[in-house]
């Protein structure tokens, strides 16, 4: 009886040849043929429609250097996937550019910022802080000519249609300048009308009259020249400012009373007393916030006092809720308990409700004047759960158990099954007694697998913010910073703070806070992950 496969009289090379066609046919109906190849189009023409939006709108802005940029990672995605030779790169690409767009390039941001003085008062250009300037400082022209106005609307932007004393018809808006327009629709010498244009009649214009009566239109390119308002959409005036640009001097002065400001570099037009015209605009500033949260004091002691404090929380936290999560799990891997299952539900239901969810409920339950343990568990007592900083400290240590110990019970639940039966048996065989087993033996094989969960935990609680935020807010506020600070602040929600909370939101600073965290945690990362390849030898 014959086992080979080639059949009789047939040579190796045709036999090869029909393999080779076999195969290829396998592959082309893996790959779907024609409609994965159109599938593939379209989610192509997808990528490209969005890339040509975006290379549009970076054209306009003059953004030359990400222009470049989305055109190369266009052109690469479209050769990759148009190509029969890049079977790799296709499953590479997508989630290369995924790492490039929301890691690479978020911190690459993060650190471009944190050299910046972006912030309140500083997040515009220069042109656009002068702009502001001359119109927060403007006054109406006394005896001003009246200029006929009609309100016209294109595609959401209100606009003014001015016919001005002389007869000319100019048309701009709040960015763009008057500028002189033809073939107006005209009616008694005044311009109602302009083709591709929407003109509000007068219930439009009353609907929208906060809107329409804060634009400020620019007579010309120059700001000096003045800009023209209206108080009823039908009728504009002319207002000057009591500022002055000048741009060859790179100076703004004020005409009433003669100071002059200068450009310094710092971003904002200054006096030579040290006044700053604000709004200003971003600049780089280079190391400066990094410095400043290092030497300015009312910055670098609570900066110290928030840091020594995440590490505890995320120290602590991670002790705690391993320990007791081990603990439950020793327990309830007992084969002599009853009712195990049971007790096992109990134990993650803290774990099936969302972290913040929990979070809000603790914080109503903690409340000082009306929560449950006040009221129920302590008699009516009047405790600063969360507005005393230590006791606001300690509850956030105890809802962060309660949230966090169903995690490391379920972790340690199943290392513990995964250790043979046989090694626990012959170490009671020689003499070994319970606790003896547990130290030498399930504790180091527990750790083979737990290590790395540790480490993911410890960095999780370093940046966990939806607990404190959730929680107390960051609260109780030190008065003694000069940052938007609190007593059981973390750094994560005390840059969400710098960043995004109060009047004065310095993005720079904040910025430079992130980076600060993330070297940190990077570096614990690192070390903590080369420590654990000593307990591979565990193995």
């Amino acid at each position: 009886m014959s086992t080979g496969t080639q059949p009789t009289g047939t040579s190796p090379k045709v036999a090869e040849s029909k393999r080779s066609k076999r195969a290829g046919r396998i592959a082309d109906h893996a790959s779907g043929g024609v409609v994965a190849l159109l599938v593939k189009i379209g989610l192509l023409a997808v990528v490209d429609a969005i890339a040509v939006y975006a290379l549009f709108i970076l054209f306009l802005k003059q953004d030359w250097v990400i222009f470049a940029i989305v055109v190369v990672f266009t052109a690469a995605i479209n050769i990759i996937y148009f190509s029969k030779r890049m079977l790799p790169a296709k499953y590479l690409a997508p989630g290369l550019v995924f790492l490039l767009i929301f890691q690479v390039f978020v911190i690459g941001y993060t650190a471009y910022i944190s050299v910046t003085n972006y912030g309140t008062g500083h997040n515009s250009t220069k042109d656009d802080a002068v702009t502001s300037l001359i119109q927060s400082a403007q006054y109406r022209v006394p005896d001003s000519a009246t200029y006929d106005l009609a309100i016209v609307e294109q595609l959401g932007t209100f606009n003014f249609l001015v016919t001005d004393p002389d007869g000319d018809v100019l048309l701009g808006n709040t960015d763009t300048p008057l500028d002189e327009v033809s073939g107006a629709d005209m009616s008694g010498g005044k311009a109602v009308g302009l083709a591709g244009y929407n003109t509000l009649n007068f219930a439009d214009i009353i609907s929208n009259q906060d809107q329409i009566a804060a634009m400020t239109v620019q007579v010309s390119d120059d700001p000096n020249d003045g800009a023209l308002r209206t108080p009823d959409g039908s009728s504009a005036y002319l207002y000057l400012s009591t500022l002055s640009f000048d741009e060859a001097a790179d100076t703004m002065t004020n005409t009433e009373t003669g100071v002059v400001y200068a450009d310094t570099g710092n971003g904002a037009f200054t006096s030579a007393d040290g006044e700053e015209l604000l709004p200003g605009w971003s600049v780089v500033v280079g190391a400066d916030n990094y410095t400043k949260a290092f030497t300015d004091e009312s910055i670098r002691g609570p900066l110290l006092s928030v840091t020594l404090w995440t590490f505890a929380f995320a120290l602590l936290s991670v002790a705690t809720t391993f320990v007791l999560g081990l603990f439950l799990a020793i327990v309830f891997n007992d084969m002599r308990m009853r009712g195990r299952k049971f007790y096992r539900v109990l134990m993650i239901l803290p774990y099936a409700f969302p972290g913040f969810l929990g979070a809000l409920v603790w914080a109503g339950m903690l409340n000082q004047d009306f929560g449950f343990v006040n009221l129920t568990l302590f008699g009516g007592a009047d405790i600063p759960w969360l507005t005393n900083e230590w006791l606001a400290k300690g509850s956030i240590l105890f809802v962060n158990l309660w949230l966090g110990f169903p995690y490391m019970f379920l972790v340690c639940t199943g290392a513990l099954q995964s250790i043979p039966d046989e090694l626990q048996e012959a170490a009671r065989m020689d003499g070994a007694n319970p606790w003896q087993v547990f130290r030498r033996i399930k504790f180091p094989l527990l750790l083979v697998s737990i290590a790395p969960l540790l480490i993911a935990s410890f960095a999780f609680n370093f940046n966990n913010f939806n607990l404190i935020y959730m929680l107390t807010n960051g609260g109780p506020r030190d008065a003694s910073a000069s940052i938007n600070v609190g007593g059981s602040d973390i750094l994560i929600s005390m840059v969400y703070k710098v960043a995004f909370v109060g009047a004065n939101r310095d993005y720079g600073l904040a910025s430079a806070f992130s980076i600060i965290i993330f070297l940190i945690v990077a570096i614990i990362a690192v070390v903590s992950f080369r420590q654990t390849k000593a307990l591979e030898d565990l193995n």
